[in-house]
């Protein structure tokens, strides 16, 4: 990634910073499935340069980045955040700095309480037929492995437009976890459509981005 572009969040005393990043993220995911370049696949990767701030988990400010600068040129952001232009502010695109560290962000996919009793009791079920057990005993058991459904991990609501479109308009809101891994060296591949490393690229490796 050899040039970016930063967008700094700016909430009111009644525009909470959550609500603004709601907002912008999920315009930057529709701007970067409109220009995919295969199937989830974007050559824009995003970052959270503030990323684990104590006042807030993300910041406020989000990062886009690309190979090419004629590719931040062609997404042309501005265009997609202009309903939100009194909440952010959109600078200019430049050269990533020659030096820099190695960091990949990722899509955390977190089981919520409503999905770990469903796998429980399917779990409880096929041990139960397996052992003879009764599905209670099993239960029990599972019981003490189970899985919690809070996580510390940062995250942000968004619309997922697939469903919106399977569904003919109706809306299903579900919370992106963004984790931070550290990595040595510099790792390539592609990134999703919401600009972060796609988990199976570059046989099973993480993509990396340059953190500055």
């Amino acid at each position: 990634m050899k040039y970016y572009l930063d967008i700094t969040l700016l909430p009111e005393a009644d525009i909470t910073l959550g609500f603004i990043w709601q907002k912008v993220y999920q315009q930057v995911h529709i701007a970067l499935v409109d220009n995919k370049v295969g199937k989830n696949e974007s050559v824009i990767a995003v970052a959270f340069p503030l990323y684990g701030e104590h006042t807030f988990p993300l910041g406020n400010q989000l990062r886009l980045l690309a190979e090419d600068e004629s590719q931040l040129t062609k997404l042309n952001i501005n265009r997609w955040l202009n309903r939100l232009e009194d909440y952010v502010h959109i600078k200019t695109i430049k050269p990533v700095p020659k030096k820099v560290t190695q960091v990949c962000f990722v899509r955390q996919h977190v089981k919520g309480q409503e999905r770990i009793e469903k796998d429980m009791q399917s779990k409880a079920k096929h041990w139960s037929e397996k052992s003879g057990q009764s599905i209670d005993i099993c239960l029990a058991e599972l019981e003490k492995s189970k899985p919690k459904a809070i996580n510390p991990l940062p995250f942000i609501w968004l619309e997922s437009q697939e469903t919106k479109q399977r569904s003919e308009g109706s809306s299903s809101n579900f919370p992106l976890f963004i984790k931070k891994v550290d990595v040595l060296d510099q790792q390539v591949g592609v990134f999703n459509c919401y600009g972060l490393s796609a988990n199976h690229s570059n046989k099973g490796k993480l993509v990396s981005i340059p953190q500055f």
